[in-house]
């Protein structure tokens, strides 16, 4: 996954816990593809302010994942959840048991 939508998705798991300030100037950037001037200028803020405050944001989202690990955990069950509907539509499992146990698994994590 490209750093883009890994923040992004760091941003839909945790933006939350940002201040509205830096969760604005990180919806800009990385969700609406804005640069750091058009946001300066936008926000009545420096281009370097902007910079570090979305150095510092990322540093902090990268932080709450590193404790908690939520986007992680989201892509390990959504694979997992590809894998059994793989295995579905191919008819490549021995029996029911099979699939009820990866879905028990998932339900566990």
């Amino acid at each position: 996954m490209d750093k883009l939508s890994f923040i992004a998705m760091l941003l839909d798991f945790y933006g939350n816990l940002l201040t509205e300030k830096q969760r604005t100037i990180m919806s800009y950037h990385y969700e609406e593809d804005m640069s750091l001037s058009e946001i300066s200028e936008l926000m009545n803020i420096s281009r370097q302010a902007v910079h570090d405050i979305i150095k510092r944001s990322e540093k902090i989202l990268l932080d709450y994942e590193k404790e908690l690990g939520l986007v992680d955990k989201f892509l390990k069950q959504r694979q997992k959840l590809i894998e059994i509907k793989n295995m579905l539509i191919k008819k490549q499992y021995k029996d029911l048991d099979e699939i009820i146990k990866m879905i028990d698994e998932l339900i566990e994590a």
